[in-house]
């Protein structure tokens, strides 16, 4: 009796404190999902710190405001930038801009479409203050734009000494622990596996790099000519030289208009909004400063629904693999299912695929490719490349009526590889033995604990091939070339936007209200008839809960607890979906 009396009181027990945590819970869900309307002040000055990394769009989140750990994922959306910057402009209580361009981790490409808003916004009058401790290369390509620029007067400094990438080698690392990849490719510069199997860069990579890269920062330097008056030929000496190294020195050089303190720009801000000098931090309050993502909140509530049009914008970004996948890449399976619900809804006209990817899986690629098609036959389906839309993600991008790239997209990679690994030299490290019982020659072709023979390797490397050739053909036809002429440009080769235009990969440089336009255009839509739906739409609040604590919260500890290693980490796990046939471009291809 008295076992069964504390089993019961046990099972009571365990009632009541899962009741409480669900009804907690329930609080928490409705708290979020009845957020209160966000109110803009009269004499307001839209926030824009560019302090978190830059994604193509951040999913509704109804938990960001809450003191929740791992529910907030630290990152900011492009949209919500750029619809936010597009709406202050014509909003009359939004007097200006205060800018805090920070380190601006993002991608060119995406800082472009930030920048050309920007320059876009300063047409209504209104100011851009910016200030920064310090400015990255990527934070003075969105500051250099403003009205006013100023870094802190002692501590404060702008990078300004040249692009340059770094490719991250494990063969040894590979050798070490006892794994051998087994590598099957085409082209001369597919470099992609040139980590696992090199330790440093071959000619063709090194060739294909100082090209694109060094077309990115002719773009680079030219846009900001444009905005400071400095001279092309000045920047590019003063970067070569690295005269900017002190506070002072990029004062001199008119890369900025001066060094204050934040409370000082404050104060400038005060003159500008007609507000009495502050004399203490507490006086920020009678600023009426709005972030981005409050004021975009406010935009997309009072937004009208005045047209039964569509433009669907269906926004591809990360490593595509196969299945669904996860809100951190492209899932084969899921994207397709969104470009077919594009399709098949009546009230589409058209179809824009934005793309900011590397590629990944040359199936799920092919899956993409054919949804493409298909909507095709049915309505204008439109590009648009981001940051990265290469190898895979030029698969993407081949099938559709016009492509669209910015002049700093980085591209091209037409081309695939095969990586498997054997492990059977770990195996041996650890005291592992295996033995093999097969009905056929060919059963274990796919066993990673024995060596390839020749036979295997040269069938996986004629599916290989085959794949090449399947890639290549479906490119040419996609732009209108003969094979030959496509593969002359093919070969694995990376390209920037403006070298993929001259080798007519691409037919129009431009972001992605520039393919919207387009695909607007081809429907045969006026200019205000038609509103712009996005996919993947924004999940429920219990998948957001069950994703979100379930990933969310495991990334954020590791980045916490790996720090700036965190890249090189994550990478090196990237490598276990590398197996099987792959269309993707170099890893690590970040440029600072």
């Amino acid at each position: 009796m008295i076992f069964l009396r504390n089993v019961l009181a046990t099972l009571v027990g365990l009632i009541l404190f899962f009741g409480l945590i669900f009804a907690i819970f329930g609080g928490i869900i409705a708290a979020a999902s009845q957020e209160p309307e966000v109110e803009v002040k009269e004499n307001s000055v839209l926030h824009l710190k560019l302090n978190k990394p830059i994604v193509e769009r951040k999913m509704d989140d109804p938990f960001s405001e809450l003191p929740l750990p791992g529910f907030d994922d630290g990152t900011i959306g492009l949209l919500q930038i750029r619809s936010a910057i597009q709406a202050a402009k014509e909003d009359e209580s939004i007097k200006g801009i205060y800018l805090d361009a920070g380190l601006s981790l993002g991608g060119f490409a995406s800082l472009e479409e930030i920048r050309n808003d920007l320059i876009d916004f300063k047409e209504s009058g209104k100011f851009i203050l910016s200030y920064s401790d310090f400015l990255s290369e990527q934070a003075y390509y969105i500051a250099s734009v403003a009205d006013e620029l100023y870094i802190h007067p002692d501590w404060g400094g702008v990078e300004f000494n040249g692009f340059m990438m770094e490719t991250v080698f494990i063969k040894e690392t590979l050798d070490k622990l006892g794994l051998k990849p087994e590598i099957f490719r085409v082209g001369d510069f597919k470099s992609a596996i040139e980590p696992l199997t090199r330790t440093s860069m071959s000619d063709s990579s090194r060739a294909q790099t100082v090209s694109f890269l060094n077309s990115l920062y002719d773009t680079y330097l030219n846009r900001i000519e444009t905005s400071t008056d400095i001279s092309e030929s000045q920047l590019r000496s003063l970067a070569d030289s690295m005269k900017i190294r002190e506070p002072q020195d990029a004062v001199d050089a008119n890369m900025v208009t001066g060094l204050r303190y934040p409370d000082e720009v404050r104060d400038l801000l005060r003159e500008k909004l007609g507000l009495e000098e502050g004399e203490s931090e507490e006086d920020d309050d009678d600023i009426n400063f709005i972030s981005v993502e409050k004021y975009s909140k406010a935009v997309e509530a009072r937004a009208p629904d005045y047209s039964r049009n569509r433009v669907a914008v269906i926004v591809a970004s990360g490593s595509i693999v196969n299945g669904e996948g996860d809100m951190d890449n492209i899932g084969g399976d899921r994207f397709a299912k969104e470009i077919r619900k594009a399709r098949e809804d009546d009230n589409v006209k058209a179809m824009v695929i934005r793309i900011n990817s590397g590629g990944g899986s040359a199936l799920a690629s092919d899956k993409m490719w054919r949804e493409i098609q298909l909507a095709k036959q049915e309505k204008p389906v439109i590009a648009s490349m981001s940051d990265v839309a290469a190898s895979g993600g030029y698969y993407m991008a081949m099938g559709c009526d016009t492509i669209v790239a910015h002049p700093n997209t980085i591209t091209g990679s037409i081309g695939i590889f095969g990586a498997f690994f054997n492990v059977e030299g770990m195996l041996d490290k650890i005291g592992v033995d295996t033995e093999i019982v097969q009905t056929g020659e060919f059963a274990d072709i796919f066993s990673p604990s024995k060596p390839m023979s020749e036979a295997e390797r040269r069938i996986i490397q004629n599916g290989v091939e085959q794949g090449y050739e399947t890639f290549t053909s479906k490119a040419a036809e996609g732009r209108n070339m003969t094979v030959e002429q496509l593969k002359k440009v093919a070969s694995g080769r990376v390209w920037s936007g403006t070298e993929a235009l001259e080798r007519d990969l691409v037919d129009v440089l431009g972001g992605l209200d520039d393919a919207v336009a387009i695909a607007v255009a081809k429907a045969g839509l006026e200019e205000d008839d038609y509103r712009i739906k996005y996919y993947p739409e924004n999940k429920d609040i219990f998948q957001q809960i069950m994703e979100e604590l379930g990933q969310e919260v495991s990334t954020q500890l590791l980045k916490r607890e790996l720090g700036d290693a965190f890249p090189y980490v994550q990478q090196f796990q990237q490598v276990r979906d590398w197996q099987g046939i792959q269309a993707r471009m170099p890893f690590m291809m970040e440029i600072k």
